[in-house]
């Protein structure tokens, strides 16, 4: 029996606009130098929680240019040019806002089903990334990270945006992200999950079919 829907959770980068992940490899390519290796210099082993420096400033433990420079510093012990800045250079390079995906999330609030946002981001970041959508349209809730000191994949961040929309089951819920690993932590909680790849059209198709069988 299909479980209806009471709920959807957003990611942000990587779902709404371009990823972080995939500017992170296409800088290492550019540099000659392995794009995996380079993805978890400057972001972490980023399917755990750890103290690397982005992760702490995902969690707001340490400043955007304090985490810069312990990135830089990493990628120096192996000749790697890892700067997170680079990176976010060529996001801003790839477009605005996904309108599909914003379309998307208009209308599923309209339909009568919660919708919130659960964002591993960075507090300097915050007004930029407020400004490429319409946040308080799409969403009753946002949790953002750096605000609240807890990051995906620790399940704590799913838990307080289901307590936040009041109380929703995972099992009624369905979560949206650009991470495998995330994706997957949301599914040990039972929510279900659905990973959005460069292309997110095959993302919003699953999503259509699961509200589809709700109704």
């Amino acid at each position: 029996m299909q479980e209806r829907t009471d709920a959807v959770l957003f990611d942000f980068g990587g779902v709404f606009t371009a990823s972080p992940f995939g500017a992170t490899e296409e800088f290492g390519r550019a540099l000659g130098t392995d794009p995996a290796r380079l993805l978890e210099i400057v972001f972490g082993p980023y399917d755990q929680d750890t103290d690397h420096p982005w992760h702490r400033v995902e969690r707001g433990e340490l400043d955007l240019v304090g985490a810069r420079n312990e990135i830089l510093a990493l990628g120096e012990k192996e000749g790697v040019p890892a700067d997170p800045f680079k990176v976010f250079e060529r996001m801003a390079t790839s477009g605005g806002a996904r309108s599909d995906m914003v379309d998307r999330a208009r209308s599923i609030r309209a339909a009568g089903i919660r919708t919130a946002l659960v964002t591993n981001n960075v507090r300097e970041f915050r007004d930029a990334w407020r400004r490429m959508v319409p946040v308080e349209e799409l969403f009753e809730v946002v949790i953002d990270s750096s605000e609240v000191g807890v990051r995906k994949p620790d399940p704590r961040i799913f838990e307080l945006a289901l307590a936040q929309l009041g109380g929703i089951a995972p099992h009624h819920t369905v979560f949206l992200d650009d991470y495998p690993g995330n994706v997957e932590a949301a599914v040990r909680l039972g929510i279900r999950g659905i990973l959005v790849e460069a292309d997110p059209t095959a993302a919003l198709a699953s999503l259509d079919r699961i509200l589809a069988g709700a109704r």
